[in-house]
């Protein structure tokens, strides 16, 4: 067993699937979200762990499993929310007692990068944080501020930037159908503009779900309407048409979406589009709604 306590449910992206979990704090400390059910949990309340907890268990753990272990993933919601300090503290333990470890990732909200200059972010690169997590979910102003995202496409564009000069790599989230049928084409249009601003080495796009029901997101956002079938390929039409990207891997694969397209861009951009243009007139292989989950 490895020697870490774990706070359920606990959650990584799904390319983590074989990282060491290596939680630092509880839940998220923006928590406010409202189409995110990832922290709502009462046990999942936001704390920072305790520093002294979290070198025992890189400590305890190298001593079981140190050569074996070729990724971390430092959980929860937003790692990077801790002071530099700390963080320098948890990578030179996980390089001292982690020696096979190869990657060090994360997820980040970019308003947790305002109050770190760009030589504190610099240091975490060179310390061995080589991947972060961004759950960009638009590029609109209006969308974010109705889903009470905490960020604007200002706060994004400045967050994700910073990683890019200090060399970490960056994978963005988008959430196909956020904005709503309202918001729709905005939604499309800006979210392409933020990754035409930042060029991220990683873009995926999700289909925003509501397992526990809409009632939270629609509190503040009243006007929206979820996008059928066909609305949501059209969203993503247009923000794939919108993409002007040198070399980023893209990713629409998660179980949320109807449609899987994997491809470069700007290298494949028009053999996405072509395939989401088939989905549009009813001719592409969809995956079925069984398979479908959040």
């Amino acid at each position: 067993m490895i020697p870490i306590r774990y706070v359920e449910p606990v959650f990584r992206p799904p390319s983590e699937a074989e990282s060491l979990i290596l939680p630092v704090t509880d839940g998220c400390s923006w928590n406010q979200c409202t189409f995110c059910e990832m922290y709502t949990a009462p046990q999942k309340k936001f704390r920072a762990r305790d520093e002294a907890e979290v070198l025992d268990s890189i400590r305890a753990t190298g001593e079981r499993y140190g050569s074996d272990i070729r990724r971390v993933f430092l959980a929860d919601g937003d790692a990077l929310v801790l002071p530099t300090r700390r963080l320098l503290t948890v990578l030179e333990a996980i390089r001292t007692h982690l020696p096979a470890v190869r990657r060090i990732s994360s997820y980040c909200l970019p308003r947790n990068l305002k109050k770190k200059s760009q030589q504190e972010i610099d240091e975490l690169a060179a310390a061995g944080l080589s991947m972060v997590y961004v759950g960009a979910e638009s590029g609109d102003d209006a969308v974010l501020a109705a889903v009470s995202k905490g960020e604007t496409f200002d706060s994004t564009v400045d967050a994700l930037n910073k990683l890019g000069a200090a060399g970490i790599s960056r994978s963005v989230m988008i959430l196909n159908g956020l904005g709503g049928r309202e918001l729709s084409r905005q939604h499309a249009e800006n979210s392409a503009r933020l990754a035409n601003a930042t060029q991220p080495e990683y873009l995926a796009t999700l289909v925003v779900s509501f397992p526990k029901g809409e009632q939270r997101l629609r509190a503040g956002f009243p006007g929206w309407e979820p996008l059928t079938q066909p609305e949501l390929f059209a969203e993503m039409e247009i923000f794939l048409d919108g993409l002007e990207l040198k070399r980023t891997v893209f990713r629409s694969d998660h179980a949320s979406n109807w449609l899987i397209l994997k491809g470069t861009l700007g290298a494949d951009k028009e053999r996405l589009l072509a395939q989401v243009r088939q989905a549009i007139a009813g001719e592409a292989k969809l995956r079925p709604a069984w398979a479908r989950g959040l």
